[in-house]
C-alpha cells in the first residue's frame, strides 16, 4: 500500500482540487528545492551502464521530458561529474551508485526491499536519488517526476503539450508511490478495425518500418508502452484482430522486455500464442472416408488442422509448446494465459464439458512443465460461456490466476465466493470501455460513467478481485479518461473513495489543460459522461420492447426516447446541445498550443455526440411530421441530411485538421448506418454499420421522407402527448391532464399546414382561465401554442375545458382536462402525484434507515446501493431500507417501476434481490436477475435489453386504500443491487425511456 509520505502529498493535491485549483504536488521553492534545472543548467542524470534496460532507457525520457519543460536537455552518463546537481537513476541490486549509499548507510531502503513495483525519491549527500524495489518501481518514480514538472501520460497520444517553465526544483524530501493494490494491471488493444487498424499502418508501417507495413510492429508498441508506464500499467494484451504480435515484427517482444512490460494474451489466446498464427499457417486437410483427419491441415481454420482440441489435440499441443518455447527463447516477461475458446473468440466446437476443459488445462501446464515453469504467472479467464465451468465446479491449478469478468457492458457477472477459502492464486478482473457484439458494438467514443465505474471497481476490490486487472480499451484513443481512471483506481483503491470522483476528474483536466480550465474542463467531461451513461451512440435509432409474454421485440427504425412523451427526445437533445456549447466556449478560452489536445479529448467526442443526438432527432422527428403529413418535415429531411454532413466534417477535422494531420484515418469508425436493410438486404450488419463514412444523403437509417404537399392551404392540429394528427386522426384530442403540481407547466398545440400555402388561424377557448399564447396568427409551416392554466380562477375538482383551433376552413376542437385538486396541510409531506404518476430520483429519499452492519449509500450519479458491498443478504423488511414520502390523490391499485442498474448475479445466492412495501404492508421480494435473465450465463436476449437500455426495469403491484400521504419503503435483502429511480403508476404513467422527470416535492 502506498506510504504515509505519498498518502499526504496526494491528500494535499486532493485538498488543493477542492478549493478550485489543481497543482501537481512535489515542485518546490528554488530556495529549497533539488535544482533539476536552474539559470539555464540541468542536473546530470547518472544511470549505470549495467543496470536493467528499462531502466537506462527512462533516464533518457527524463532528460527528454525536462527538455520539452524547459527547452534544457540534461546530459545523461554512467559516470557521474566531479560537480554541480546530480540525479541518480537505479534499482536497488543493479545500480552500484545506489547500492554504495544504501551500504554507507546513506540511504535506508528498508521499507521498500523486496516489494512490487515500489519506488524511492530522497535527496542523498546533495543528490536526487530516483529508485525502487525493482525495474518498474524506478520507471513509475521517474515518471513521477515527469508529472511533477508539467509532463502529461497523454503528451502523444493526445498531443497534450508540457507545462513551460525555466525553473525546476524538486522537493527534498523522501516520497514513494507506494505498491500497487492491484498486482497485474493492464489493458487489451482489441476490436481495433477500423481506426487502430487504419491509421497504425500508414503512420508505422512502409518506410519508418520495412518488411513490417501493417503498423502494429515494435515503433508502434514503443508508444504504446511508454504511455502504459507513465500511466503505472504493467501488462498489456495485443491487438488481435488480423494480427500476430510476434509476427508482425520480430523485434515486439524484445520492445517489452527492453521496456519492461508484462506480456500476455488474451482470454481465448492460450500459451502465448493469438489465434492469427494458427490462422495464417494453413496446411491442407485430408479426411478419410470417416471424416477423421489423417494429416494435419486445414479445415478451416488454418494452422495445421481444425481448432478443435477434441479432434486435433496434438496438433494444438504442438502449436501451444512453440508459443512457450519462444517465450524461453526471447526472455520476455508474461502471464501465460490457460484454456481454449473457439476460433474467432466464441464457444468451442467441442462442446463445453467439463472433463475436456480440465484435459486442456492439464496439457497446457504439461507444456510449461516441460518447457519452462509452471512457476510463471498463469491466467484463465471465466469469459462468457467460460463461467460455466466455474459453476460447474471446475477449479484450475492453487497457483493460476482467475479472473473474472463483466458482461461487455461494465457490469461484472461474478465475484468470489467469501465463504470459502480463499484461491491461493487471487482473483482478477476483466472490465470493458469498447466491445464488438450483442446487442451492439460500441467502439466509436469514450460512453463510460465513471461512478458506475467506481462502483464496480469497489466491488471487484472488496471481493478480493486484485490479482490481475485488464481493460478492454478498443484502440485505447478515445478512452483515455477511463483507461486512466481504471488504472489509478488499481495503483491505490483507498485513495480514490466516492468523494473524491470530481477531485480526480479536476485533476485529469489540470493535468491536461492546466489549473486555470480544470473545474470548466471537468464539469464538461463529467456531464458528458453522465448524458453518455443513458444510452451508447450507436443504439439510438434501436428501440427494444420487452412483451408480456416475456419476448423481446427489436425495431431498428425507431428512437429509443419518446418523441411525445414528456418531450423526451427534445429533452435529451438540448442537454447534449447545451453541453456542446459549455464545450465550445471553453475551446475559445484554451490556449493555441492546447487546442488540439482540448478537440482530441473532450472538443470532439462532446460535439460529435451532441451533433448525432440532433442527427436523429431531426430523422425521427420527420418521420413523424410526415406521417401527420406537415409540411416542416421536408425542412427537417434537409436539418437531418444537414447533421450528418457535420459529422463527417468532425471526423475529417479530426483525421487531417489536428496535430498536422497525425491521426489522419483515425476517426473512421461507422456509429450511423444500423441496420439497413434497404442497403444491405436481410444481411445487414447487426452489429456495425459499414459506410456511414460515405458523404451520401440515404446512407442515413432509417430513410426520411419528403412530402408533395399541395399548393392549398391545409389545416393539421397537433397535441402534447400524442403522434395523431387532426383532422384525419379518430377520436377527439386530448391534452396530457393539467394539475398545479407538474413540474413543467404548459403544454403545447401544435397548428400546422399540410400545404404550401400560409394561412392564418385563430383560437377559442371555451374557459378564460385556460390560457394560450399565442391566441392565432400566421401559419407558414407550423405555429406552436402553449397552453397553460390560472389556478387562482380554475375551479376545484376535474373540468374538460375545449380549446378550438379554426383555420384554412377547417375547426379542430382539443380538450384540456384540468384536475384541480387540493392537498391539506396534513398531506404536505414528500413527492405528489401529478399527472398520473409519482415520479423520483432515488437519491432523493425521505428517510435513510439503516440496520446493523448495512445501510443505503447514495453513488453519486447513478444512485443508491447497499453498504457495505459486502453485506450478508437480509429477510425481506429486517434490512436497511429507504423511505420516501408522497402525497398520493389517486386511491387503488398501484404499480411500482424500479429503475435498477443491470447487474449480474454476482453472489453465490439464487440471485440479486430488493423488497418493496407501501406503508405497513408486508415487503414484496423481486428477484431482479430472475425477473429479468441476468443470471442467465448465455447472455440472452433479456440481457441485451437490458444492458442496450442500460436499465434493469422491475414492477411490483400495490393496493393504496385512500388518497393522502403515504410512505414506499425500498428494503435491502442483497447488497449490490444499485437503485437509480422509482416511479409510482397511479394510472396515468406514458411510455418512455427515462421516465417522467421528476416530480414535484413540497418543501421542507
Amino acid at each position: 500500500m502506498p506510504s504515509e509520505v505519498h498518502r499526504r502529498a496526494f491528500l494535499q493535491l486532493l485538498a488543493a482540487a477542492g478549493a478550485g485549483s489543481v497543482a501537481l504536488p512535489g515542485l518546490a521553492e528554488a530556495e529549497t528545492g533539488f535544482p533539476l534545472v536552474s539559470k539555464g543548467k540541468a542536473a546530470t542524470i547518472v544511470v549505470d551502464p549495467g543496470d536493467l534496460p528499462g531502466v537506462r532507457r527512462v533516464a533518457g525520457d527524463l532528460a527528454a521530458d525536462v527538455e520539452r519543460v524547459t527547452g534544457v536537455r540534461p546530459v545523461v552518463t554512467g559516470v557521474a561529474p566531479a560537480d554541480g546537481p546530480v540525479v541518480v537513476v537505479g534499482t536497488l541490486g543493479h545500480s552500484p551508485p545506489v547500492d554504495s549509499l544504501v551500504t554507507a548507510g546513506r540511504l535506508d531502503v528498508r521499507d521498500i526491499t523486496g516489494k512490487w513495483e515500489t519506488s524511492l525519491s530522497q535527496v542523498v549527500d546533495g543528490r536526487l536519488v530516483l529508485t525502487g524495489s525493482d525495474q518498474r518501481g524506478v520507471i513509475y518514480g521517474v515518471y513521477e517526476v515527469s508529472r511533477r514538472i508539467g509532463v502529461s501520460p497523454w503528451y502523444w497520444w493526445a498531443d497534450v503539450p508540457p507545462a513551460r517553465s525555466a525553473e525546476l526544483h524538486l522537493p527534498r524530501e523522501r516520497f514513494s508511490l507506494g505498491t500497487p493494490h492491484v498486482k497485474y494491471r493492464g489493458f487489451f488493444i482489441n476490436d481495433e478495425n477500423p481506426a487502430l487498424g487504419t491509421w497504425a499502418p500508414a503512420y508505422f508501417g512502409p518506410g519508418l518500418a520495412p518488411g513490417f507495413p501493417n503498423g502494429f510492429n515494435h515503433l508502434f508498441f514503443a508508444k504504446v508502452f511508454e504511455t502504459m508506464l507513465r500511466l503505472r500499467a504493467n501488462y498489456l494484451w495485443p491487438a488481435v484482430w488480423g494480427r500476430a504480435f510476434a509476427e508482425d515484427d520480430p523485434l515486439n517482444h524484445a520492445t517489452a522486455r527492453e521496456y519492461g512490460i508484462v506480456m500476455g494474451t488474451s482470454h481465448e489466446a492460450p500459451m502465448m500464442r493469438g489465434i492469427e498464427e494458427w490462422n495464417r499457417h494453413a496446411v491442407p486437410a485430408v479426411r478419410d472416408s470417416a471424416g477423421t483427419i489423417t494429416t494435419p491441415g486445414h479445415d478451416p481454420y488454418g494452422g495445421t488442422g481444425e481448432w478443435s482440441f477434441r479432434r486435433n489435440g496434438e496438433a494444438i499441443k504442438a502449436y501451444w509448446t512453440d508459443g512457450i518455447r519462444r517465450m524461453a527463447r526471447e526472455g520476455f516477461e508474461g502471464v501465460v494465459t490457460l484454456g481454449m475458446r473457439g476460433n474467432g473468440d466464441v464457444s468451442l466446437p467441442d462442446g463445453d464439458g467439463i472433463e475436456l476443459m480440465r484435459e486442456i488445462i492439464a496439457a497446457e501446464r504439461d507444456i510449461l512443465a516441460r518447457e519452462l515453469s509452471t512457476d510463471v504467472p498463469q491466467v484463465w479467464t471465466l469469459y462468457k460461456e467460460v463461467l460455466r465451468y466455474w459453476a460447474q465446479g471446475l477449479r484450475p491449478p492453487d497457483d493460476v490466476i482467475v479472473v473474472f469478468t463483466d458482461d461487455n457492458w461494465g457490469n461484472i457477472r461474478k465475484h468470489p465466493d467469501l465463504s470459502l477459502p480463499p484461491h491461493p492464486g487471487g482473483y482478477g478482473l476483466y472490465y470493458h470501455f469498447d466491445y464488438v457484439g450483442g446487442g451492439r458494438n460500441y467502439k466509436w467514443v469514450d460512453t463510460a460513467l465513471l461512478a458506475n465505474t467506481w462502483e464496480q471497481l469497489h466491488q471487484a476490490i472488496s471481493y478480493g478481485n486484485d490479482r490481475l486487472w485488464v481493460a478492454n480499451v478498443g484502440d485505447m484513443k478515445g478512452n483515455e479518461l477511463p483507461l486512466q481512471f481504471f488504472l489509478d483506481y488499481a495503483w491505490d483503491p483507498s485513495a480514490l473513495p466516492v468523494e473524491r470522483l470530481s477531485t480526480w476528474e479536476r485533476q485529469f483536466a489540470a493535468t491536461n489543460f492546466g489549473p486555470a480550465l480544470a473545474s470548466d474542463v471537468a464539469g464538461v467531461l463529467h456531464d458528458y459522461g453522465r448524458l453518455q451513461s443513458r444510452r451508447k451512440p450507436e443504439l439510438l435509432n434501436r428501440r427494444i420492447t420487452l412483451q408480456p409474454d416475456g419476448g423481446i421485440v427489436y425495431d431498428d427504425q425507431a428512437t429509443p426516447f419518446s418523441l411525445v412523451d414528456y418531450r423526451e427526445l427534445d429533452r435529451v437533445t438540448d442537454e447534449w446541445q447545451e453541453l456542446a456549447a459549455r464545450a465550445t466556449r471553453i475551446s475559445a478560452r484554451v490556449p493555441a498550443d492546447h487546442r488540439d489536445a482540448f478537440y482530441e479529448l473532450v472538443l470532439y467526442e462532446v460535439t460529435a455526440s451532441a451533433n448525432l443526438y440532433a442527427l436523429r432527432r431531426a430523422e425521427f422527428t420527420n418521420l413523424l411530421y410526415a406521417a401527420q403529413g406537415r409540411a416542416s418535415a421536408n425542412g427537417l429531411a434537409a436539418v437531418t441530411e444537414a447533421r450528418f454532413a457535420d459529422d463527417l466534417a468532425l471526423a475529417e477535422k479530426y483525421n487531417t485538421g489536428i496535430a498536422g494531420g497525425k491521426w489522419k484515418g483515425f476517426q473512421t469508425q461507422p456509429h450511423i448506418d444500423y441496420g439497413d436493410v434497404a442497403r444491405y438486404g436481410p444481411n445487414a450488419p447487426w452489429q456495425q454499420p459499414e459506410m456511414d463514412n460515405v458523404a451520401l444523403p440515404d446512407v442515413i437509417f432509417p430513410a426520411v421522407r419528403r412530402l408533395s404537399l399541395p399548393v392549398e392551404a391545409s389545416l393539421g392540429v397537433a397535441v402534447d402527448g400524442s403522434a395523431q394528427a387532426w383532422p384525419g386522426a379518430a377520436g377527439r384530442p386530448v391534452l396530457p391532464e393539467f394539475s398545479p403540481f407538474q413540474t413543467a407547466p404548459a403544454q403545447y398545440i401544435d397548428v400546422v399546414n399540410r400545404g404550401r400555402t400560409p394561412f392564418r388561424c385563430q383560437v377559442s377557448v371555451g374557459a378564460p382561465w385556460v390560457l394560450v399564447e399565442p391566441r392565432g396568427g400566421r401559419v407558414g409551416e407550423e405555429l406552436r401554442m402553449t397552453v397553460r392554466i390560472d389556478w387562482s380562477r380554475a375551479p376545484k375538482g376535474v373540468t374538460t375545458v375545449p380549446i378550438t383551433v379554426s383555420g384554412a376552413g377547417e375547426s379542430v376542437a382539443v380538450d384540456a382536462v384540468v384536475a384541480h385538486r387540493s392537498a391539506p396541510p396534513s398531506w404536505r409531506r414528500g413527492f405528489v402525484e401529478a399527472g398520473g404518476y409519482v415520479s423520483m430520483e432515488a437519491a432523493h429519499y425521505s428517510a435513510n434507515v439503516g440496520s446493523p452492519g448495512a445501510s443505503w449509500r447514495a453513488v453519486p450519479d447513478l444512485g443508491m446501493t447497499p453498504f457495505p458491498v459486502t453485506a450478508g443478504s437480509r429477510a425481506a423488511g429486517a434490512g436497511p431500507r429507504l423511505e420516501y414520502r408522497m402525497t398520493l390523490f389517486t386511491a387503488g391499485p398501484v404499480t411500482v417501476w424500479a429503475y435498477l442498474s443491470p447487474r449480474s448475479n454476482v453472489l453465490p445466492g439464487d440471485g440479486l434481490r430488493y423488497a418493496m412495501s407501501f406503508d405497513d404492508a408486508a415487503p414484496q421480494v423481486v428477484n431482479i436477475t430472475k425477473a429479468t435473465g441476468a443470471d442467465d450465463m448465455t447472455m440472452n436476449r433479456q440481457w441485451e435489453r437490458t444492458t442496450s437500455d442500460n436499465v434493469n426495469l422491475t414492477s411490483t403491484r400495490h393496493v393504496v386504500e385512500e388518497a393522502g400521504p403515504h410512505v414506499l419503503k425500498v428494503w435491502m435483502v442483497d447488497p449490490v443491487v444499485v437503485l437509480r429511480k422509482l416511479v409510482v403508476d397511479t394510472g396515468g404513467l406514458r411510455p418512455s425511456y427515462l421516465g417522467p422527470p421528476e416530480s414535484l416535492r413540497w418543501p421542507g
